[in-house]
């Protein structure tokens, strides 16, 4: 029922020659960091920052998003992410389901799953992939395969019994069984623990064993349901994966999240960077016939900014900005379009008055002390969060601290274990075809009609 319903949906428009789209998230990447990570990529290779451009800055259409979710002022990434990939609004904390979804009820989301993009353009022979830095469970890659009542049911563990009794499948079982088309010809990221069974030890950390309550090894069942189906759970064997070679690929690199990009290198087996699993998607999915739908989050952007962490944030940006250049080097926008856009922002802050080039990282240094009315005030940085971990109380003396530390907290004003959302719109960039359509002040989920033109042609 649920293929005929995607096909009537698909078929109520006028097909376009095969197109391609290519989305890519960043997750909590809000103009703040946006801002900042354009300063800080410049600053690494020496120039002031302010003037640099991200390979994104040079889009030539660009829109603001409003991300509320129907029943939230400020977004989570499961409800933003199911506005992108259905069409629809919904609710906070749910996954490819309608806003008439009662959360954490099975039978309610079972009656109101929405078809997502990505399950759209396998039912019409278009390949697919998934690339992330966090786990393919999480809910912005999960959001493009998954429909949940709750973004928290990763895998049989966290499922309630009674929603298993009604008939809802946990995220993990959900990819593995997908059903539409051949399924996603590439999926790349982390999550490992959420497909092996309790009893199974983790291939690279001896101490870690999956979570996995009803003994199933999910990746094996995965590899079984198809031909020359590859999986693969570190560097070396990433590296030798041919993109031309038939067959579909499952790559997870970590039990959980992929590490942030400035600590990738601790990594003892070996993981890869955004950029080359974004490299190695696109040319193992640029030869589709019928073209292709490819979803690129940079998810750990949103962690480093909840661990009130800057510098990790804004390098896990900046790893996204190399595959976003990656990716315009590689396809032809004459038939692909390219919308780069978060899902949701963070409470960073960027305070004045740091003069010109000064570290993005740095205590303000102004460029003249009269900017300030009085006495000039104690040390303080340019970037800080409005909550989150960094609070201190009082006033802290940062003369002798380095703010630029790898490790270093910004200032948080108000305490919390994790620094939260924020409700402000957001942006999108938008090249190539069907790019025209991402401009003004836009709802998040008008997105993914822009899309769905660029591959399917007019309708819905």
């Amino acid at each position: 029922m649920k293929v005929l319903l995607l096909v009537v949906l698909l078929l109520s428009g006028a097909l376009a020659q095969a197109k391609n789209v290519i989305l890519f998230v960043g997750d909590g990447m809000g103009i703040s960091t946006v801002t900042a990570a354009r300063i800080y990529a410049g600053q690494k290779q020496g120039l002031a920052g302010e003037e640099y451009q991200l390979s994104f800055d040079k889009f030539g259409n660009v829109a603001l998003i409003k991300t509320y979710n129907t029943d939230a002022q400020v977004a989570d990434s499961a409800g933003t992410i199911t506005a992108l990939m259905t069409g629809e609004k919904t609710k906070i904390g749910v996954l490819g389901v309608s806003d008439q979804v009662l959360q954490g009820n099975c039978v309610s989301a079972l009656q109101a799953e929405r078809p997502t993009l990505l399950e759209l353009a396998e039912v019409m022979g278009k390949q697919t992939g998934i690339v992330t830095t966090t786990s393919i469970t999480h809910a912005t890659p999960a959001g493009a395969y998954a429909h949940s009542a709750s973004r928290n049911w990763e895998s049989d563990a966290t499922l309630p019994a009674e929603a298993a009794a009604a008939g809802c499948r946990d995220i993990a079982r959900q990819l593995a069984e997908f059903s539409f088309g051949d399924g996603p010809e590439v999926v790349l990221g982390g999550g490992r623990a959420h497909f092996l069974p309790q009893s199974e030890v983790d291939p690279e950390y001896p101490d870690v064993k999956g979570v996995r309550q009803d003994g199933r090894n999910l990746i094996t069942d995965w590899q079984a349901a198809g031909k020359a189906r590859q999986y693969v759970w570190n560097q070396s064997q990433f590296d030798a994966l041919d993109p031309q070679a038939s067959g579909q690929v499952l790559g997870l690199f970590e039990p959980s999240h992929l590490k942030f990009e400035a600590d990738r290198a601790t990594d003892a087996q070996g993981e890869p960077a955004l950029v080359a699993m974004t490299d190695f998607a696109i040319r193992k999915l640029q030869h589709a016939r019928q073209g292709y739908f490819l979803l690129v989050e940079g998810g750990r952007i949103d962690h480093g900014h909840h661990a009130g962490n800057a510098y990790r944030a804004l390098e896990d940006a900046v790893a996204l900005d190399a595959a976003v250049a990656r990716a315009v080097e590689l396809v032809d926008l004459a038939d692909t379009l390219i919308i780069v856009t978060a899902d949701h922002s963070h409470t960073l802050t960027i305070s004045g008055y740091p003069t010109r080039g000064n570290p993005i990282l740095g205590k303000v240094v102004p460029p003249d002390s009269r900017l300030f009315a009085g006495d000039a005030p104690p040390p303080y940085t340019t970037l800080s969060y409005a909550n989150g971990p960094g609070y201190q109380s009082g006033f802290p003396d940062l003369t002798e601290v380095d703010t630029q530390a790898h490790d270093y907290r910004q200032i948080a004003a108000v305490p919390l274990p994790s620094e939260t959302h924020a409700g402000e719109d957001v942006a999108a960039f938008a090249e190539g075809l069907n790019a025209t359509g991402v401009r003004g002040v836009m709802e998040q989920n008008r997105l993914f009609h822009v899309m769905h033109e660029a591959l399917f042609g007019k309708g819905r």
